[in-house]
Order: C-alpha cells, then structure tokens, then sequence
C-alpha cells in the first residue's frame, strides 16, 4: 500500500512539471496558462495557503487542492499538447525543483493583510 503512495506521489510530481512546461505554450488559451502557471507555483511555492503545522488541516491543500488543479488543468488541456510537454517535464524533473518565491511572497502577503485585519477587528472591540 506504501508503495502505491509512493508511485501516485512521483506521478503527481511529474504532471506539476508538465504543467509548469505547458503554462509557457502559445497555443493554450491565457484563462487556462494563467491557472496552470498559478497550480505549479502554489506546488513549488515554499509557503502553503495553511501551514502544515495546523492539525489535519495543515495538509488539506498538499493532498486535495494540488491535485485536483492538476487534474482539472489537464483534463482542460488538449492530449496532443499534454504528451508533447511530458517529453520536456522529464527534463524539468532532472534538473530538479523550481523554487517559487514570488507565490511565497503573495502567500505571505495574503497572511499579513489576514492578520491586519484580524487584529483591527479584534481592536474594535467586536468580539
């Protein structure tokens, strides 16, 4: 059973590379390129939406968020595209992991302009 956890993990990391290849073709529309580019920088970004230190939640995005955008971004994808950039996703995948900081920093981003608010809300005295 490990091993089929294991196996699923390597596929699912390879199909990020595809992705990450294809978001940078011409003939795929903006809308999809655009989500494609946003589903391989949150799964290369070193910052996850909720950290995995938060019980049971903290892993809701590494075990659902990523790979349903990776399914429905290569369900969207035409076949022919998606084995031309699995060639070069194989290459991607040698030379080893892209680091994403800037979706790092609009996720920390996010974090702060969630804890201004928070605090402002908390100072207002509506609790």
């Amino acid at each position: 059973m490990f091993e089929k956890w294991k196996l699923w993990a390597k596929r699912l990391k390879r199909e990020i590379f595809v992705l990450y290849s294809a978001s940078r073709d011409r003939r795929v529309s903006v809308w999809l390129r655009l989500f494609m580019l946003t589903v391989a920088a949150y799964a290369f970004s070193p910052i996850d939406l909720i950290p995995d230190f938060v019980p049971v939640l903290g892993y809701v995005d590494d075990l659902l968020l990523v790979p349903l955008g990776i399914y429905l971004a290569l369900k969207w994808l035409p076949k022919d595209i998606v084995a031309e950039h699995r060639a070069r996703a194989e290459e991607l995948a040698r030379r080893g992991k892209p680091t994403n900081w800037t979706a790092g920093a609009l996720i920390l981003l996010l974090y702060v302009l969630l804890a201004v608010g928070l605090l402002r809300w908390l100072i207002s005295g509506r609790l």
